[in-house]
């Protein structure tokens, strides 16, 4: 299957982007660019990025793709991320069940 290659990654940032996010998504962009037609590697590099720095979480076979596609593109952020405070999500019926034990108490 053959695609175009020589697409403007820069037209896919947004006007309200951080730069530092939009060159964590331009670098996944153009290291593969060559590998997939421009609108599905549009989706993986949202993709990439809402795991990264989102925490979201795929189907297995999406975030197998999005670890192989990654490998050595995250691996600065994810050693500057390393000792810093991070966010926990708690989903509600976890919430919920720790608000009625700490009630009993």
């Amino acid at each position: 299957m053959s695609f175009d290659t020589t697409w403007d990654v820069d037209k896919y940032k947004s006007e309200f982007e951080y730069e530092d996010h939009w060159q964590f998504r331009r670098q996944f962009l153009i290291a593969h660019q060559d590998k997939f037609p421009e609108d599905r590697l549009v989706c993986l590099a949202q993709v990439f990025f809402n795991v990264e720095f989102l925490g979201c979480k795929y189907p297995k076979k999406t975030m197998d793709l999005i670890e192989k596609l990654s490998e050595g593109l995250a691996d600065e952020l994810r050693e500057n991320r390393k000792g810093k405070l991070q966010r926990t999500f708690v989903g509600a019926s976890d919430a919920a069940e720790e608000r009625a034990k700490n009630k009993r108490c």
